[in-house]
């Protein structure tokens, strides 16, 4: 991959989409990794106003500190950068107290999937309010591999610009970037748990793995056992999230109905 190639083609792609939207610039959600760091960035080089929201809801003191270091960096660099940090936890904890207890164990799922959902409606709020478009930060192995986001969470967006490159492939681009250290080398993580768990962790495979899994086009007699284990995880994962990465199924009349 030409990573030049590519920037300029998104940074373009980006700037061509709002001009014929008639909007004013993005809106972007940092958490301090490397999707998010890489969408900013792509964004601010359009030259168009960038909102950068920072959104802790009990997040852990090393996100929090890569999202500011990285919204620094992009300030001191482009001009059209602002931020706004927006603490969003005790909106979620009031949330909690809103709803029944419960004792079901897809409790704590049900939980970590509406801290992403309030994280877009404050997207949302603030593209409202100044007239943007919510970039999404959603890379290829994510949005089209596992389905590995939040339904009306941080899938909900307007547009997605690195949705077609892999894992890696951010990371090259990161590199050409000059994204900060900290974030190319911090583990990835969806920062939904209040804790350090990494991507790796919740899902069984590394990225690197997964991008593997999903290239792979042949026999699986010959294979070890770890390229075994790692695709029944990707076949798992895609079967199991299909209805995030297809367009909602629609009931359709027969015209003997009308």
């Amino acid at each position: 991959m030409n990573a030049n190639a590519v920037i300029e083609h998104i940074t373009s792609w980006l700037l061509e989409y709002n001009q014929t939207a008639g909007t004013k610039g993005f809106v972007v959600g940092v958490s301090g990794g490397i999707d998010s760091a890489v969408t900013s960035t792509l964004a601010a080089r359009t030259g168009l106003p960038v909102l950068c929201l920072e959104m802790p809801i009990h997040q852990s003191s090393e996100q929090v500190t890569r999202a500011m270091e990285h919204i620094e960096w992009l300030k001191l660099h482009y001009p059209n950068v602002r931020m706004e940090s927006v603490e969003l936890t005790q909106v979620f904890d009031g949330f909690i107290k809103s709803m029944p207890p419960s004792d079901e164990s897809s409790r704590d799922m049900a939980l970590v999937n509406s801290r992403a959902r309030i994280r877009m409606t404050t997207l949302y709020y603030f593209a409202a309010l100044e007239g943007k478009l919510v970039a999404g930060t959603g890379n290829k192995v994510e949005d089209f591999g596992i389905g590995f986001f939040t339904k009306y969470g941080d899938g909900g967006v307007d547009l997605s610009p690195i949705a077609d490159i892999t894992k890696s492939e951010v990371y090259a681009i990161g590199m050409e970037l000059g994204i900060i250290s900290s974030i190319m080398s911090a583990p990835p993580t969806d920062g939904l748990w209040g804790d350090n768990r990494t991507d790796e962790d919740q899902i069984g495979a590394s990225y690197a793995e997964l991008e593997w899994a999903m290239e792979f086009d042949g026999e699986e007699d010959g294979l070890e056992d770890r390229q075994k284990e790692v695709l029944a995880i990707y076949s798992k994962q895609n079967r199991a999230n299909r209805h995030k990465m297809e367009a909602i199924p629609v009931c359709t009349l027969p015209e003997s109905l009308r």
